[in-house]
């Protein structure tokens, strides 16, 4: 009976042992995570686009995921006036209009955390174009930037001029990023890579630029156009490139320029594009003083001369006219030549297109997937509108862009479908879309993503009593130990109901 005892109680004390040890190890885990904060780090980006300057604040947990932080958008502000290039002749001006993004930014970050916060500005094509034109006023306004931000009780990294291709696969890992492409959260609420997700294209217009970015389908064969990018421990080879004066503004620009040199006259002029009956004055400086407009500039150039433009409403003639913007004879019908003499792979898979392709199809009253013939007869209903009819039409009524929206359709079109080779069939593809979730689609958020790449790593603020790994592994031993002496003693207990049920048999043998 002692024999039989001893493993009963030892499995017993093992069981009731292995119990409280998993309880314990579980409660001290889960309450010293909750008692520590997980700590923030804070980083603002400012896009200084061609028409305007928004700022953005981002957010990280201190401890990263493979060297680059899951950054999340926390704030946004758009700053009042026009984009930093507009102020070439009075860069003094420039400092006003930041301060009341940049005092409810103080708001948004906490006090302490103010002079580890790194503020970066980057401007893109409007600021390329000055540099381009004028690059003492260009290093003014950015000498400008860079005092005002010595006031400001963050840590300024510096203002530049971000290059056309960095823009576009900036872009391009925003769009990826919001989407999940990169990460998400799996069972156990870690990060892990997703199996098998592909990425998306991205397709960005801004005023003076347009970008395309896509991973082609063999980066080996496009090697010398594509740039490598490393996020999360991964590589991705991503083709890129940016059209200079291919963007919304710089474009409308050009057309104004050329409709002015087919006009009889420099004082009258017909714009099919703009709405019927819709009648503007323009310097001659506005359209005809930009680079993008200098091959179209008059002979008689006077800069401060108004030339009447007369909306006719005719979408026919205005994509008539559209198409002249495009160079497509340099390439002479090859595949891997869109134009302007440019190579590109051919497009592949699923597109998202932002900032000026969202705003023009939301005007036409478009979103998300559509086929190329509902953009096609939405396109030729908006532009058939008088401009009486148009100011109903429209949820948001501003008359600079309520003007130019007919061009800029017509622009996305012959841009997507005779620029990148779009089709009827791979239309469809592309998703217009402005943000996902609370965050915008935009170069900075890749901006912020990289940049993180760059600010080493730091310790855990979640200081945990055991290591995930070894957490783990302590509980799985402690539960199959558990387990083992349970099983053990169920045994024994079946074994010693067996022997109380067999009567005991005595042989008795009488001697004759």
């Amino acid at each position: 009976r002692m024999v039989t005892r001893t493993p009963t109680v030892v499995a017993q004390v093992f069981l009731f042992l292995s119990i409280v040890l998993v309880i314990a190890i579980a409660v001290i885990q889960v309450k010293q995570q909750q008692i520590l904060s997980p700590g923030l780090k804070y980083g603002i980006v400012l896009d200084a686009g061609s028409s305007r300057t928004t700022v953005y604040v981002y957010e990280w947990p201190a401890e990263k995921e493979n060297d680059t932080g899951v950054v999340s958008q926390t704030f946004k502000c758009n700053v009042k006036g026009p984009g930093i290039s507009s102020y070439e002749s009075n860069p003094g001006a420039l400092a006003k209009p930041f301060d009341e993004c940049l005092n409810e930014v103080k708001e948004r970050i906490p006090v302490h955390l103010h002079k580890t916060t790194s503020v970066y500005l980057g401007a893109t094509a409007g600021m390329r174009l000055l540099r381009l034109q004028n690059e003492t006023a260009a290093n003014e306004v950015l000498a400008t930037i860079q005092n005002y931000f010595r006031t400001q009780p963050f840590e300024f990294r510096g203002a530049q001029i971000i290059t056309g291709p960095e823009e576009g696969v900036y872009g391009w890992i925003t769009a990826n990023y919001l989407m999940g492409n990169f990460l998400e959260r799996n069972l156990w609420r870690t990060w892990v890579r997703p199996y098998r997700k592909e990425t998306v294209g991205s397709l960005d217009l801004g005023g003076a630029s347009a970008q395309i970015s896509f991973i082609p389908e063999d980066s080996k064969d496009n090697f010398n156009s594509t740039l490598q990018v490393k996020l999360y421990g991964y590589n991705y080879n991503v083709y890129t490139h940016s059209f200079q004066c291919y963007g919304r503004d710089e474009a409308e620009k050009r057309l104004l320029a050329l409709l002015l040199q087919k006009s009889n006259t420099s004082s009258n002029v017909d714009n099919p594009c703009y709405p019927q009956n819709y009648n503007t004055a323009l310097t001659m400086k506005y359209f005809s003083g930009s680079l993008c407009t200098r091959s179209v500039r008059p002979a008689n150039y006077y800069p401060n001369q108004p030339v009447k433009f007369h909306g006719t409403g005719d979408p026919g003639l205005c994509q008539e006219m559209v198409s002249l913007l495009f160079n497509f004879t340099a390439c002479r019908d090859r595949e891997d030549c869109p134009f302007n003499e440019i190579h590109q792979p051919k497009v592949k898979g699923k597109f998202v297109a932002f900032s000026g392709f969202y705003y023009t199809v939301n005007a036409l009253n478009l979103s998300g997937h559509f086929s190329l013939a509902d953009f096609n007869s939405s396109l030729w209903f908006f532009c058939s509108q008088s401009w009486a009819q148009l100011q109903f039409m429209l949820p948001k009524f501003e008359e600079t862009y309520a003007r130019s929206y007919c061009f800029s359709a017509n622009f996305i079109y012959y841009l997507l479908l005779h620029g990148y080779h779009f089709d009827a069939e791979t239309w469809p593809q592309i998703h217009f879309q402005k943000e996902v979730g609370n965050s915008s689609i935009g170069w900075s958020l890749g901006y912020m993503l990289s940049l993180t790449n760059m600010i080493p790593a730091e310790g855990k603020l979640i200081q945990l009593p055991l290591k995930p790994s070894l957490f783990a592994g302590l509980l799985i031993f402690l539960t199959a130990t558990a387990l083992m002496c349970f099983l053990f003693l169920v045994y024994l207990c079946i074994v010693s109901r067996n022997q109380k049920n067999i009567s005991p048999v005595e042989h008795v043998f009488i001697p004759e």
